[in-house]
C-alpha cells in the first residue's frame, strides 16, 4: 500500500519569492519520523531547503539526488556515504523499491553564478505493488512519452503551477500537465507545485481550475487533496474542490 501526503521560504530571500499561503504545516518537521530515503529533484530553493535538510539529515538513512546535488548536502553536514547521485535512466534498488532517475526539462542553480552546474531530474519509484512517477519541475516535452513507454505507472505526481507563456521550456501549462499524465500512461494524476506558494504570474487558483477542467475533458482521473491530506493508491481518492472554500 502506497500513501502520498502533499506537504522555509521558496526563495533565498523573502523579497525574491512569496511566503506560504498558510504558515501552518500539516506536520511539523520536528515530528517527521526517521526516513528510509529522501529524493531530491533539483537544487532550487523550493525543492532543496537548507533549513529542512539541517533538521532532517540525522533522521534520514539515505539521500538520492541528481548529479552534482550531493555537494550541497555535504556542505550542510550530510555524510557523503549517505548520498547517492544518479544520472538520467540510472536505477538503484533498496528495501524492495526500484528507484530510477528520469529526464525532465528544467534548469538548476542556487545563485547567479551556478546555473546549470548540477543536474535536475524526475523520478520513477517502483514498489512491490505500486509504481509512482514524480515529475519534479519540467516543461512539456517528449521525455514524458519516453518514460511512459518504459514504465507502467499507477500515479503521476505532476507539477502544475508557476508557469507563464514566457517560459514554456521550464514549466508546464495545466493543460500540458494533463497531457503529460496521458503520455506517461499513469492511472491517476496528483497535481502539485501550486498550492503552497505563488512564484508565477497566474492567480492562486488558476492551476487547479484549469487542470481539473482539462482532466475532465480528457477523461483523466485526478485527485485534489488538501495540503496534508493522504492519498492511498488503490483506495478512494480525495476529490473535493477545497480551494473554492478558501478563495
Amino acid at each position: 500500500m502506497t500513501k502520498i501526503t502533499w506537504f522555509g521560504h521558496s526563495a533565498p530571500h523573502p523579497l525574491l519569492g512569496s511566503k506560504r499561503f498558510n504558515d501552518t504545516l500539516p506536520l511539523a518537521i520536528e515530528n517527521i519520523p526517521n526516513l528510509d530515503a529522501v529524493i531530491i529533484s533539483h537544487d532550487h530553493y523550493d525543492h532543496l531547503d537548507y533549513g529542512s535538510i539541517k533538521k532532517l539529515k540525522d533522521r534520514v538513512t539515505h539521500f538520492y539526488v541528481p548529479l552534482g546535488v550531493g555537494a550541497h548536502l555535504i556542505s550542510w553536514g550530510v555524510a557523503e556515504e549517505k548520498i547517492t547521485e544518479m544520472d538520467w535512466w540510472e536505477s538503484i534498488s533498496f528495501s524492495g523499491i526500484q528507484l530510477t532517475a528520469s529526464p525532465s526539462r528544467h534548469f538548476s542553480g542556487r545563485g547567479i553564478t551556478d546555473r546549470f552546474s548540477t543536474q535536475w531530474s524526475s523520478w520513477v519509484i517502483k514498489g512491490k505493488k505500486d509504481n509512482i512517477y514524480f515529475s519534479g519541475d519540467s516543461g512539456y516535452d517528449s521525455h514524458f512519452k519516453e518514460i511512459g513507454d518504459k514504465f507502467g505507472l499507477d500515479m503521476a505526481i505532476m507539477e502544475c503551477g508557476q508557469y507563464d507563456a514566457q517560459w514554456p521550456l521550464i514549466h508546464m501549462m495545466p493543460e500540458e500537465t494533463v497531457q503529460a499524465t496521458i503520455d506517461v500512461n499513469a492511472k491517476l494524476l496528483l497535481p502539485i507545485h501550486w498550492g503552497a506558494f505563488k512564484l508565477g504570474l497566474h492567480s492562486w487558483t488558476d492551476p487547479i481550475e484549469r487542470v481539473t477542467t482539462e482532466a475532465l475533458l480528457k477523461n483523466v482521473t485526478i485527485t485534489t487533496p488538501i495540503i496534508g491530506e493522504v492519498v492511498t493508491v488503490g483506495e478512494p481518492i480525495p476529490t473535493s474542490e477545497w480551494w473554492k472554500r478558501n478563495n
